[in-house]
């Protein structure tokens, strides 16, 4: 395809993981969580440059094993649970410009914890993007109709009410329009929409949905799933 700009990749991967300690240096089929993002970047020459954001000296040390640079450190007002994506994504792309010297066109999110991810995939972001001329392009997976959220329960005062007020009025799931997730593979802004505008989800956002099976890690239980659906590349 052809390229649509310069492209800036960037892999979060802090040290403070509280499911699974050092969650990102797991293993799947013997290698690390960073070593495979590592080889999907690998296969992605659209992509300029890929830089990891991480508070963590291990990580970092497998990151540059693998091939991805590690030119600074997150801090650790960044490196907490309730830091937003946006904070993270805005500090590593003023530390890559500035270690480049340039500014990128695009940013593409590439989180460890998806180890199921395909090229493909992100490839296919990248062709959506530009077809579409998108502020932003995320993969997500379709939501079993079952976990729709018009069919979700709440507590209040221990009582079970509905999460939104029009659950009451489902009575066929064929009045169910279909939802999604996010499920980690790729996500993709112009830089412009996370900058000037800092929004995560500019209004010009389109999905790819992804209808292979994918997990995204945050227990030892995705952990096992993932291993058992791992089909190398």
């Amino acid at each position: 395809m052809e390229k649509i700009g310069s492209i800036l990749a960037v892999v979060p991967a802090r040290g403070g993981s509280k499911g699974i300690p050092l969650k990102n240096l797991q293993k799947i089929r013997g290698k690390s969580l960073i070593e495979h993002v590592a080889a999907v970047v690998q296969q992605l020459p659209e992509i300029d440059v890929a830089m990891v954001s991480t508070d963590h000296d291990a990580i970092a040390a497998e990151a540059k094993r693998c091939g991805l640079a590690v030119p600074f450190r997150r801090p650790p007002e960044l490196s907490g649970d309730l830091v937003s994506d946006l904070q993270v994504l805005q500090h590593a792309i003023a530390e890559a410009e500035a270690s480049q010297k340039k500014k990128f066109d695009y940013v593409v999110m590439l989180q460890p914890t998806c180890p199921l991810r395909t090229p493909a995939m992100v490839r296919d972001c990248f062709r959506l993007l530009a077809e579409k001329k998108a502020d932003a392009v995320w993969t997500v997976s379709p939501v079993d109709v079952k976990f729709h959220p018009l069919k979700q329960l709440r507590l209040e005062a221990g009582e079970l009410r509905y999460v939104q007020d029009e659950g009451k009025k489902i009575i066929a799931r064929q009045q169910l329009a279909e939802t999604y997730i996010r499920n980690g593979a790729c996500y993709l802004w112009r830089r412009s929409a996370l900058i000037e505008r800092q929004e995560i989800l500019p209004a010009l956002s389109f999905p790819l949905v992804v209808r292979e099976r994918l997990v995204n890690i945050d227990t030892l239980e995705d952990l096992r799933l993932a291993e058992e659906l791992y089909v190398p590349a």
